[in-house]
């Protein structure tokens, strides 16, 4: 059996590609395929204990999951980083996207809103000039983005289990970014403005802990990527 390995931003920077594995049988599980990869990529083991781990763009919380053949295994490197609405607007606007495209606030604002609402708010995630007193040129975004369209969802779904919303929509922004412009944006409407800016700071939040999103800065000195927190799923 094979089995497909994704790696993302530093991790992808040291393999230069994804890695691919063989296996004999229908089966193994996800700690025999950590013990294969620290025997054949002896590199790797500095990495490992800060990844979460994907199954078909599905967080996994322990190791004895199975996998099967051209099952694919995501390395997830720290990130910088029924839902009562349907998926898109009459627009066509989606609620929950990563995109290269420019991000468009007010149409999340639109998108989000009811009559009902007595308070939307829409917060803007936007790329400085300086970080940790040192300065921004611009910013490369990269994401697993079947995977991280899906988190942007249960982020989603895991707010509104908590708090009394409307509606929630987030969007989030790959690729090279200039300083001014907006990564994230996140909107979301309620009755009242306490529940709807709670909320939004918890989606901000989640996203940045669960959704498999790198950034690398680019400054005089030259780029990096940028470390984070371990990812974890959102609830």
């Amino acid at each position: 059996m094979r089995v497909k390995i994704k790696l993302f931003a530093g991790l992808k920077d040291v393999f230069g590609g994804d890695l691919e594995e063989h296996f004999a049988g229908d089966s193994i599980t996800v700690a025999k395929l950590q013990r294969r990869l620290e025997q054949s990529h002896p590199k790797l083991v500095p990495y490992l204990p800060g990844l979460a781990i994907a199954v078909n763009e599905q967080y996994i919380l322990g190791n004895d999951e199975e996998l099967h053949d051209d099952d694919e295994v995501a390395l997830i490197p720290p990130i910088s980083g029924g839902a009562p609405a349907g998926d898109d607007a009459g627009d066509g606007t989606p609620h929950f996207r990563v995109t290269a495209d420019r991000l468009n606030p007010r149409a999340l604002s639109d998108l989000v809103r009811r009559d009902r609402s007595g308070a939307v708010v829409v917060f803007e995630g936007v790329v400085r000039d300086r970080h940790e007193d040192h300065e921004v040129q611009r910013i490369e975004y990269q994401a697993y983005e079947p995977m991280a369209e899906a988190q942007l969802r249960a982020v989603a779904d895991a707010v509104r289990a908590e708090f009394p919303v409307h509606d929630i929509a987030v969007h989030h922004r790959v690729g090279t970014l200039e300083i001014g412009e907006a990564s994230l944006v996140v909107a979301v409407s309620a009755e009242h403005r306490a529940e709807a800016f709670s909320a939004a700071l918890r989606v901000v939040d989640r996203v940045k802990e669960s959704v498999p999103v790198w950034k690398k800065e680019f400054t005089p000195d030259g780029a990096a990527w940028q470390e984070g927190r371990p990812a974890r799923p959102p609830g």
